[in-house]
């Protein structure tokens, strides 16, 4: 379609927050100029968000900054379905597009601590802005409408149970907030900020229980049927929170605003209704039966022959690991649990079962001999029966100086924020900047200026390093979890180089041979993930280097993989930094 001069180019976003295109830099000016349409709400593939704000004000400032600065200013619209749920991510699209210089990549958490202060007041600004901030990132990981029981790992990393536990926390944080404000605030502070963090913290809980059911119907567990009783609880409170927003809150004055379906979803459309999911009862036999699940796996023993493994405890992490040992009758027993080597610490040791019992497994490293050491722990349970369970100890003869300032490796990979660099490498006029809060876990980096060339690389090229140690050599994988940016120049590339150490840096595409399909799952997960291929000649200290190629490349997260990291949704959690353990 070809148009005169004088009028203005809307061009788009992807419907999910990711603009599609910009003007060149070196093309000729128009008269009419450029704008931008960007998405808040969605109705389509591959699925709808309808229901609450999932934008986190982070990644509408980069993608609008990008706007701003390739020249798209004429007219900025924003696509927001339902007002009430979008307040907030509203007034900042607005401020910023009304003064962009204003508000930099550094004030971003002032601006949401400002806007708390305007609606609530000064004394809880700071807690109501880190509520504003967090339910948007928890909420960003994964639209509500694409949630399902298989979203977060159970058995890895014990995300799952992470994921629930933080959103309940920050469910009581603004629940306090709630009933320590005056009462002028309290129907709008429900609505803009402790309704989502409710409603959302009980649709994550449920979802989770769900998978849990699921699992312990499989491995036939006596609390299968206690978890499909709390699935149905937790169904039946979302409906008694929707019930509340139409009816009690503010006498109503915002009835029907929330009554977006959001739980059942089979395709990208709406079902007509919220749709409970299936949850399994199981008959149990009278007498008791031992069963023995080891954090790590789904498998349970005595059933399966392979041997039941621990992920691995070493002395810098000194995590501590759990073994849940629990009931498959309706009769209770009695159960001990022996490691043995003394170092090796069980609690509890002993006790009676009804349902279950979560047994912790660490290690007195006072006690440990250095070395890699494979200590078995024997369960025993009803009728003698016994589960043999190894825990694998790393307690390494390293100095502590050949230590400092590295993350370190353990069970088999080494995790890092992007923002936890060691040392970030500028080239005038080109330096790293630092998006408070943008991402699924932490911060991002990305180079500034956004409209810097592409860069060929050079010795002293801008590059981001880590500093690490790893504990063995070989063949490594590093996986680098970028935002879903589009190729917004349409030139079909946004690059970046990454290499250990003096090797020559890979050159990535994060859009090289992408298909339709694999922008749908970058856009649902809501992150592109990207992964190459090391070989590391000796265990020691290394340099992982992250290197700029293209500008509007916006880095979250790194996982070197050594041979054990496991599958999970947001990754494995940051490993241990030998000098900075309060900023980790």
């Amino acid at each position: 379609m070809r148009v005169t001069d004088d009028i203005t180019l809307l061009l788009c976003d992807d419907n999910w927050g990711n603009i599609r295109k910009l003007p060149k830099l070196d093309e000729k000016p128009r008269r009419g100029g450029y704008g931008i349409y960007y998405h808040y709400d969605y109705v389509g593939g591959p699925r709808n968000y309808k229901w609450l704000n999932t934008n986190q004000i982070s990644r509408v400032w980069e993608q609008m900054h990008l706007a701003y600065e390739y020249g798209a200013v004429e007219i900025w619209i924003v696509n927001v379905g339902d007002i009430k749920p979008m307040e907030f991510p509203i007034s900042f699209f607005l401020d910023y597009a009304w003064d962009p210089a204003n508000w930099p990549a550094e004030r971003l958490p002032e601006y949401t601590r400002l806007w708390a202060k305007e609606q609530f007041g000064a004394q809880y600004s700071e807690e109501i802005a880190h509520l504003l901030t967090q339910y948007t990132r928890y909420n960003s990981r994964r639209k509500p409408e694409l949630l399902s029981p298989d979203t977060y790992s159970l058995q890895h990393y014990r995300e799952a149970e992470t994921i629930v536990a933080e959103y309940n926390a920050l469910s009581e944080k603004g629940r306090a907030i709630y009933d320590a404000l005056p009462g002028e605030y309290r129907d709008a502070f429900y609505q803009l900020v402790l309704h989502p963090i409710e409603a959302c913290a009980n649709l994550n809980d449920l979802y989770v229980t769900v998978a849990r059911n699921r699992l312990y119907a499989r491995q036939g567990r006596a609390a299968t049927n206690n978890l499909a009783d709390k699935a149905r609880q937790l169904y039946d409170r979302d409906a008694q929170i929707t019930e509340y927003y139409n009816n009690t809150l503010a006498a109503g004055k915002w009835s029907h605003m929330m009554d977006q379906t959001h739980i059942g979803y089979t395709y990208w459309q709406q079902p007509d209704e919220n749709a409970m999911p299936q949850v399994h009862q199981i008959r149990l036999p009278r007498a008791a039966g031992m069963g023995v699940q080891v954090e790590g796996s789904d498998a349970c023993w005595p059933d399966t022959a392979s041997l039941a493994r621990l992920p691995l405890l070493d002395r810098y992490h000194q995590q501590q690991v759990y073994i849940e040992v629990f009931n498959r009758g309706k009769k209770a027993f009695n159960f001990s649990a022996r490691p043995a080597q003394d170092w090796v610490q069980v609690h509890p040791k002993k006790g009676k079962i009804k349902t279950e019992t979560r047994l912790w497994v660490s290690v007195d490293w006072e006690q440990a001999p250095p070395g890699i050491h494979t200590v078995p722990i024997t369960i025993t349970g009803p009728g003698d029966e016994q589960v043999e369970v190894q825990a694998g100890i790393q307690n390494p003869d390293v100095p502590a100086q050949d230590l400092q300032n590295r993350f370190l490796e353990s069970d088999g990979y080494i995790s890092i924020e992007a923002a936890h660099y060691s040392r970030a490498v500028n080239k005038d006029p080109i330096a790293w900047q630092r998006i408070p809060n943008l991402g699924r876990t932490l911060s991002a980096m990305t180079p500034f200026p956004v409209t810097a060339p592409t860069v060929s690389i050079e010795e002293d090229s801008p590059r981001l390093e880590y500093q690490l140690y790893l504990f063995r050599q070989g063949e490594v994988q590093v996986t680098a979890y970028l935002s879903p940016t589009q190729d917004f120049d349409n030139d079909q590339q946004l690059r970046y180089g990454i290499s250990f150490d003096n090797e020559t840096p890979q050159i990535i595409n994060m859009h090289a041979d992408k298909t339709f399909q694999d922008w749908e799952e970058s856009v649902r997960n809501n992150v592109t993930i990207e992964v190459s291929n090391h070989t590391i000649d000796e265990p020691g200290q290394h340099v992982l280097k992250f290197w700029m190629v293209d500008p509007g490349l916006v880095l979250q997260k790194l996982v070197i993989d050594t041979g054990n990291a496991k599958p999970c949704y947001l990754g494995p959690p940051e490993s241990f930094h030998m000098a900075a353990q309060a900023d980790h």
